[in-house]
């Protein structure tokens, strides 16, 4: 049959074809079409604007069984489940903001025992799970932060208040002497 081709005999039939070479074809055509309708999309701004544009892809760790876990956690922000290793090394990474909403050393000191002992548990749990290596941390040394980071804030408080009060003092002054001047001269 190839020869009568090549002599310009009778053409080859689909049906003529093997079953492999047919299937290549059609998978072939499938895919011209596939990369077609994608250039068209895209032509059209479909696929602009999507959720993820421009970040990384979250690709897990090969090597962390519990990577769907930890991708869920951080869909979703939910806090306080999954293993206590994932769930300690949250809220360790958010302790300053947790310990600056605090009023009282006592509550800081508190909090900071409460979290090393949970630390301290969870190491000795032997139920599975990633590893917990969330450090315990140093009360003293993080209440002297924490007390460091309120006198920062308080101090830029008391002159943000007084810049305030200056330029309403001085706004106030303005007034005044526009409402003197109209006076005088009217």
């Amino acid at each position: 049959m190839a020869a009568a081709d090549e002599r310009g005999g009778a053409r080859r039939r689909p049906d003529d074809d093997p079953p492999e070479e047919s299937a290549r074809e059609s998978m072939d055509r499938r895919a011209h079409y596939v990369e077609i309708s994608i250039q068209q999309a895209m032509r059209r701004g479909d696929f602009d604007d999507l959720p993820g544009a421009g970040k990384p892809l979250p690709l897990h760790d090969a090597h962390d069984p519990d990577w769907w876990i930890r991708r869920k956690i951080e869909r979703e922000s939910l806090t306080g489940l999954g293993p206590p290793a994932l769930t300690l090394r949250a809220e360790s990474a958010a302790m300053d903001e947790r310990l600056d909403a605090m009023g009282s050393e006592a509550a800081v000191r508190e909090h900071l025992d409460d979290f090393n002992r949970r630390v301290l548990e969870a190491r000795r749990q032997l139920q599975g799970g990633p590893p917990v290596v969330t450090p315990v941390r140093d009360v003293d040394a993080e209440v002297e932060r924490w007390a460091e980071r309120r006198r920062t804030r308080l101090r830029e408080a008391a002159e943000r208040r007084e810049r305030e009060e200056a330029e309403a003092a001085a706004a106030r002054r303005a007034r005044r002497r526009r409402l003197l001047r109209r006076r005088s001269s009217g």
